[in-house]
């Protein structure tokens, strides 16, 4: 079972936007074949990093208006939210390393 938590339009402002901790948001498709690759990362360090930042998913072809709010334009793309502000991103499908350095920098 994921600790990853699905995101939309219509929830996104209080699952994530208000969020009490970091949260990273995994923009992506389910055509998307970079997004299945980082996808077993991310449920590895949704583990590893279990309360302290909250993972979370949004299919930007089910949810256009915050994917256009957040100027998606390739996918994957994560982004970092802290009290609501984007803090920093990630595009495309990169190594483990690259995501957890992120996670360990948003984390503390």
């Amino acid at each position: 079972m994921s600790n990853i938590e699905t995101v939309n339009d219509t929830d996104f402002e209080t699952k994530v936007l208000k969020a009490n901790k970091p949260v990273l948001v995994d923009f992506w498709a389910t055509w998307c074949g970079p997004c299945r690759m980082i996808a077993p990362i991310l449920d590895q360090l949704a583990k590893e990093y279990e309360g302290k930042v909250k993972i979370t998913k949004l299919d930007v072809d089910q949810n256009i208006r915050t994917a256009s709010r957040f100027n998606v334009r390739s996918i994957p793309m994560l982004l970092f939210f802290k009290g609501g502000k984007v803090v920093d991103q990630i595009i495309g499908a990169v190594p483990k390393t690259q995501i957890e350095s992120k996670f360990q920098q948003h984390a503390a």
